[in-house]
């Protein structure tokens, strides 16, 4: 009867964690779309509006370093209520300033706390689901992992809709209240009927232990940077402002194709496991291989696509048609990796391991959301697109590095899911 009480509150937890954590993704998603369309219909450049998202990017990279270590120290459930609590503050500042205050170093600013909170919940959210599920059963990892990556992505696509909705019909200072008071309601249902800490803290965990000794963890971290890279280099910037201005399409029209894409995204990736398993059922889980293979393929399409615009193909069929099928194979690539750094992660340090690989994956977005305003601006998309090969090829050639095989370390034979008060913080580290 205990078991079945501590497996019903373990539960609980997380789907309190998960329901947070997809109100924060409507959230970011929404107002990153009101930031975009916002200050480009004011007459910003396209390297100008990438410039207001680059502390939201470079502050990812500190928090997920830093959050790591906190999630260590404090557990899971402070990291996560230090997220929520900054995104209403981050939100707040946008929705409450008066217009005058509305410039670069403004929004760059309330954009840097936004995108603190983002990855202080998104990390605290993926950790957890190493702790729910039993030790050793790769096989409902990699479903559980592909759920939540792919629902927090489609809710994303859902925020891109939902932006473009609220800039047309309420304006851009409403909008974002809209989505502070949103957020407020996810962390007062959070505080009244989470239990425990989700993760007993660890007081003598050390900063100094975020930089992981696991070679498939930092492989793994590289590939990420490219891979993400890859798709920020045309996606954040980019591909928007070229819907706008060559192919004339309304903001409306292009936050709603963007919604369509990242919901369709998020779709395949809850798909992943299914999709992925044909192509290495003999093996079992994907591995090292299956992240290769990936993204080989991966970078055939905006090679494709850059040359069809070099050719006078016609640019709403290629954009529109490569961007889905660029979408399809990235987002099984993506779940890929999700899974595995789980599997490679250290059960005493999941927190630390997938904060720094998140570090990663933020300094991926970091260098793509340049280069897409810079790269726009100099050439147009096809540079974007050249620089998104490269990007990809650099993940495939990494990925070779990673372990052959089954993902999950070695370890005791799987027993009974482990409770999500247990330690989650290195006691030593792996060599």
């Amino acid at each position: 009867m205990s078991v079945t009480v501590q497996r019903a509150g373990d539960l609980r937890n997380y789907v309190l964690v998960t329901g947070a954590y997809w109100a924060d993704t409507i959230a970011d998603g929404a107002s990153r779309v009101l930031v975009l369309f916002y200050f480009y219909e004011l007459g910003y450049s396209p390297l100008a509006v990438a410039s207001l998202f680059l502390f939201y990017e470079f502050f990812g990279i500190v928090t997920n370093l830093v959050g790591g270590f906190l999630a260590a120290r404090l557990g899971l459930k402070a990291t996560l209520v230090m997220g929520l609590s900054t995104q209403i503050v981050a939100l707040g500042l946008l929705g409450l300033a008066p217009a005058a205050w509305l410039v670069v170093p403004y929004v760059m600013a309330s954009q840097a706390l936004s995108g603190i909170a983002k990855d202080l919940t998104k990390m605290s959210s993926k950790s957890a689901v190493k702790l729910v599920v039993p030790e050793g059963d790769e096989g409902a990892l990699f479903r559980w992992v592909a759920i939540l990556t792919g629902s927090k992505n489609a809710l994303k696509g859902f925020g891109f809709f939902l932006g473009g909705l609220l800039l047309t019909v309420v304006g851009f200072q409403a909008g974002v209240l809209l989505l502070a008071g949103m957020v407020v309601v996810a962390l007062g249902v959070t505080l009244g009927l989470m239990r425990g800490d989700l993760g007993r803290p660890d007081k003598k965990a050390r900063f100094s232990q975020m930089f992981s000794h696991n070679r498939g963890v930092n492989v793994l971290a590289g590939a990420r940077i490219f891979l993400f890279a890859s798709r920020d280099v045309w996606f954040v910037v980019g591909v928007p402002v070229f819907l706008r201005d060559e192919l004339g399409w309304t903001f409306w029209q292009a936050g709603s194709f963007l919604a369509v894409w990242v919901i369709g995204y998020g779709i395949v990736q809850a798909c992943a496991p299914r999709f992925v398993r044909r192509r290495a059922e003999r093996d079992g889980e994907p591995d090292g291989g299956s992240a290769t293979w990936l993204a080989f393929v991966l970078a055939a399409f905006p090679a494709a696509i850059a040359v069809g615009l070099a050719g006078g193909a016609d640019p709403a069929f290629i954009v529109v048609g490569g961007l889905l099928a660029f979408g399809v194979i990235f987002a099984m690539n993506s779940a890929v990796h999700s899974y595995l750094i789980l599997s490679y992660a250290d059960g005493d340090r999941v927190a630390m391991n997938v904060g720094f690989y998140y570090m990663a994956n933020a300094g991926g977005r970091l260098i793509g959301t340049v280069l897409s305003g810079l790269l726009y601006q100099w050439q147009g998309l096809e540079a974007c697109l050249w620089a998104s090969v490269a990007f990809v090829l650099a993940a495939g050639l990494l990925s070779r590095m990673l372990p052959a095989g089954p993902a999950g370390p070695a370890g005791p034979a799987p027993g009974p899911s482990p409770r999500l008060d247990r330690v989650v913080t290195p006691t030593a580290a792996v060599t």
